[in-house]
């Protein structure tokens, strides 16, 4: 073991993951000192400088302590937990002890805002201590937020109720061509929307200011995923491609040739699953682009983006079929008839149950594992394209004649509606109790999410077909008018430049 000398400077190392009981076993037995994180069961790893949202759980490593002494965790100057060295004066080794594994585990507070923040740990009654930077986001990665689309982002927590109702407009940019179907992703710092003019760009998520912008051979309006320091999205006619770009230059990585327009794609441990409208959901290796399978339909198309979840691929076809596939070998595990009109919504599979709209102008909520029918709501008009988001016992959507619906998950009761100037193909995006979404009559619309009371709403020049984002306390959209829109509170820009000054002694009290 380390010899103790008094004369080391405190360490103290931060390695983050979502992990279960299980992973975190795992990870016991495998770790060392050297800083690697070898547990395969981990699902998300953040490099330095370390990021995450809040409810992040942090392992914390430290070295250089007196041994044998009590040290104390602060978030910024919160208390939130403590431990004790060991002989070495280090804790958080991840050996194995009569009492457990010797890991030290931080939470990042579910309050703590978007920014930078310091977790400092410090000898309770020693002198010594060290500390290392977090940085706080609320990123949404990919068209509906995560595989399976629920399109709630849970972490927001500037943007609320009370407080939407003042936002502004922070910035636009404007594409040469409108923003139709594509939406925006929002990661490190960057928001990411494709356009008519036949690009992709990526901006400055603060300030609209370009960072780089990449052509293709058609329009995009498939929405742009993040994954990894990667940028994956597809192209409308004639170029049929399937994009892979470095996140931060807009370099190529890979492409592949689908031969028809493509979905969005949603990307679930390492694989980029994407429909096309030449029938066929592909599989790919995310990080090469190497077919894994494909399954193909016959004498249809695909419109709906697949959702992932649990292991199972599900999504709609041009006919009304709804599909539920192997994630891992593209086999069918069942299929059912849904829509006479065709399926062009895409899933949301939430808490065991997928939550679709039809082409038949009805809205459904079918069980996951067998693809029963769970109840069916009538929503009426030539057929829906909102893909829901869900939460909290709660569906939103958009309906073809201009209502925005929420409808009780268990049951498929109508909850509340509310009327807009012309169709609603845009689908809602939901954080912190209010609704966002986009309406044909060219405006952008936030409602309470439980009374469906209307909070704010603003108007562009042209009808908005594409999806919000919400991340780090900002709304993003595009409309056909050319314009790609970020909207925050007047005083956010204050309120972030406080919290990432937010600095500590070095002994916090």
């Amino acid at each position: 073991m380390y010899q103790c000398r008094v004369t080391f400077l405190p360490v103290l190392l931060l390695a983050i993951a979502s992990l279960t009981l299980a992973n975190r076993m795992a990870q016991a037995q495998s770790y060392t000192p050297s800083l690697a994180v070898s547990a395969p069961q981990v699902t998300q790893l953040w490099d330095l400088p370390q990021a995450g949202p809040p409810t992040t759980d942090v392992r914390l490593q430290g070295s250089g302590f007196d041994p044998l002494t009590a040290v104390d965790i602060y978030f910024d100057s919160t208390l939130v937990t403590s431990t004790t060295t060991d002989s070495s004066g280090s804790f958080g080794n991840g050996v194995v002890t009569v009492a457990g594994p010797a890991l030290t585990h931080l939470q990042v507070p579910a309050s703590a805002l978007p920014g930078e923040h310091t977790i400092t740990a410090q000898e309770h009654v020693g002198q010594k201590s060290a500390q290392k930077s977090f940085l706080v986001r609320t990123d949404w990665a990919q068209f509906r937020f995560e595989p399976h689309h629920s399109g709630t982002n849970p972490y927001e927590n500037i943007l609320s109720a009370d407080t939407a109702g003042s936002l502004a407009l922070q910035w636009s940019y404007p594409t040469p061509g409108g923003v139709y179907f594509s939406s925006p992703a929002v990661v490190n710092g960057m928001v990411y929307i494709g356009s008519a003019d036949n690009t992709l760009f990526a901006l400055n998520a603060d300030t609209g200011a370009l960072v780089w912008q990449f052509a293709v051979g058609y329009y995009v309006d498939s929405s742009p995923t993040i994954v990894n320091g990667v940028v994956y999205f597809g192209v409308y006619f004639y170029d049929h491609n399937l994009y892979a770009l470095n996140a931060n230059t807009g370099t190529v990585i890979w492409t592949y040739q689908t031969d028809s327009r493509t979905s969005s794609v949603a990307v679930a441990n390492g694989i980029a699953y994407v429909g096309s409208e030449n029938g066929v959901v592909y599989a790919l290796k995310a990080d090469t682009g190497e077919l894994v399978w494909s399954y193909p339909i016959q004498y249809s198309q695909i419109n709906s983006s697949p959702a992932v979840a649990n292991g199972i691929v599900y999504f709609g076809d041009y006919l009304g079929n709804f599909y539920a596939l192997n994630a891992d070998t593209g086999a069918l595990i069942w299929k059912r008839e849904l829509s006479v009109g065709g399926v062009f919504s895409s899933p949301a599979v939430v808490d065991g149950v997928i939550y679709v709209g039809g082409g038949d102008g009805n809205y459904y909520a079918l069980d996951a594992s067998t693809g029963t029918q769970i109840w069916v709501y009538a929503v009426g008009g030539d057929g829906v394209v909102s893909s829901p988001a869900v939460t909290n016992g709660v569906v939103y959507f958009g309906a073809p004649y201009g209502d925005v619906l929420a409808l009780d998950a268990k049951t498929g009761a109508n909850l509340w509606h509310y009327t807009t100037g012309d169709m609603v193909w845009s689908s809602p995006a939901v954080a912190n109790g209010v609704v966002y979404i986009g309406s044909q009559d060219s405006k952008v619309y936030a409602f309470d999410a439980v009374t469906g009371s209307l909070l704010w709403s603003y108007a562009t020049q042209q009808p908005i077909l594409s999806s919000p984002a919400v991340a780090n306390g900002m709304v993003y959209i595009g409309s056909e008018d050319g314009n790609m829109y970020a909207f925050g509170l007047p005083s956010m820009k204050g309120e972030r430049k406080s919290t990432s000054a937010m600095g500590l002694s070095a002994k916090p009290r």
